[in-house]
């Protein structure tokens, strides 16, 4: 088996790219494969060194591209993690002189592709595709969105679903209330104040519902805004006169406490504005977890819910968004039919299936490498 070397940002950072870089790792190297991430840190993150990572990334430090891109030369595939927002230069730029530094197969992960980016970001995002051995997208319709609206090479680009921890054999904790939950870094956008507007719309239910909004507010929102828009919704709550009902978890959970928390949910509400995210690890999962889920209707969410395991809503709608509730909670049978079309859906989603994938990937490039390689040795 080829040895990994991972790019991305990596915990103790809580973004949504750590956590997914995190587990992809620790999948693809369980069986004693040799890998190592190169980790990518900005302004205000713990510096300090953690188990698995072999060089850091500062954005503070200029033209570090190059050190990083001489780590991962030290393995025979590197697994690079794309956000526009995460590495140094505008629009994170400078990941493209590093994978061009790159002698070695490398897969690089689109966690975005936009519909109308700009003129710097479609540029680029097609310089990283023409550079990359291979590019994987998770989601049909981030691939569709690609191949339309950028110049790329339709054969670079593989599909491969987010992956989703398993939950099986956690423990359901049944509450005397109805329990609703959103969870993952809080800021505008998330949408949490449109939820609040729909529980107001639910207090003629027997009983009534409750709804924990589990997270930490983002970092880069805590850096230019701090609170306020937590604050706003504790505000808001207080208004609508739903405060008693909602508890706010001001933390960043670990797997095994996310994972009672998602048990124990009745609905998961995913009230995004998003109309351009096409990659939710929330929402992924949620779903493998057998909880149905009421979702606005960005890119994921229609593409996976539509006929399946959940409801789509309009954005910024509270009155659709309280109505699929209800029916979730109140229509006999409902819960149960979305549950059951998880199972088609769960198998592929759990992150050995996920990361299995990955190392499939993998091992073609670097065949298809070897006899170049050798050529080239003669």
């Amino acid at each position: 088996m080829p040895s990994y070397g991972f790019l991305s940002t990596h915990p103790p950072t809580r973004c949504g790219l750590a956590t997914f870089n995190s587990a992809l790792a620790a999948q693809l190297t369980a069986d004693g494969t040799h890998g190592g991430i190169v980790r990518v840190t900005d302004h205000g993150d713990d510096q300090r060194p953690t188990p698995g990572v072999v060089h850091t990334w500062s954005a503070r430090t200029p033209g570090g591209w190059r050190d990083a891109a001489a780590a991962l030369n030290a393995f025979d595939v590197a697994i690079v993690q794309h956000e526009y927002g995460i590495y140094p230069g505008n629009d994170g730029e400078d990941v493209l002189p590093l994978l061009r530094r790159l002698t070695v197969p490398t897969i690089v992960v689109l966690h975005t592709v936009l519909s109308q980016p700009s003129a710097r970001q479609k540029s680029l995002l097609e310089q990283i595709v023409a550079t990359a051995g291979a590019v994987v997208t998770m989601t049909d319709t981030a691939r569709d969105r690609l191949l339309v609206g950028y110049a790329v090479t339709a054969g670079k680009v593989t599909v491969i679903p987010h992956g989703a921890a398993e939950l099986a054999g956690v423990p359901v904790e049944r509450r005397t209330r109805p329990h609703l939950l959103t969870w993952g870094l809080l800021g505008p956008g998330k949408g949490v104040e449109w939820s609040l507007r729909a529980l107001a719309r639910l207090q003629d239910l027997e009983p009534t519902p409750t709804y924990t909004v589990a997270g930490r507010t983002h970092p880069k929102v805590i850096e230019h805004h701090g609170e306020s828009y937590r604050a706003g919704l504790h505000q808001l709550g207080a208004q609508l006169g739903v405060a008693h009902a909602v508890d706010y978890q001001d933390v960043y959970h670990d797997q095994e406490a996310l994972g009672l928390l998602i048990r124990s949910a009745d609905v998961v509400v995913l009230p995004y504005d998003s109309r351009e995210q096409v990659t939710s690890g929330v929402l992924i999962e949620a779903v493998a977890a057998g909880v149905p889920v009421v979702a606005t209707a960005f890119p994921h969410a229609v593409e996976l819910l539509t006929g399946g395991p959940g409801l789509v809503v309009p954005h910024q709608n509270p009155a659709a968004l309280a109505k699929a509730i209800r029916r979730v909670l109140t229509e006999p049978g409902l819960a149960a039919r979305l549950a059951g079309r998880v199972r088609p859906l769960a198998a592929h989603l759990r992150w050995p299936a996920v990361a299995a994938r990955y190392g499939t990937l993998a091992e073609e490039l670097t065949d298809a490498r070897s006899p170049a390689v050798s050529a080239v040795s003669a």
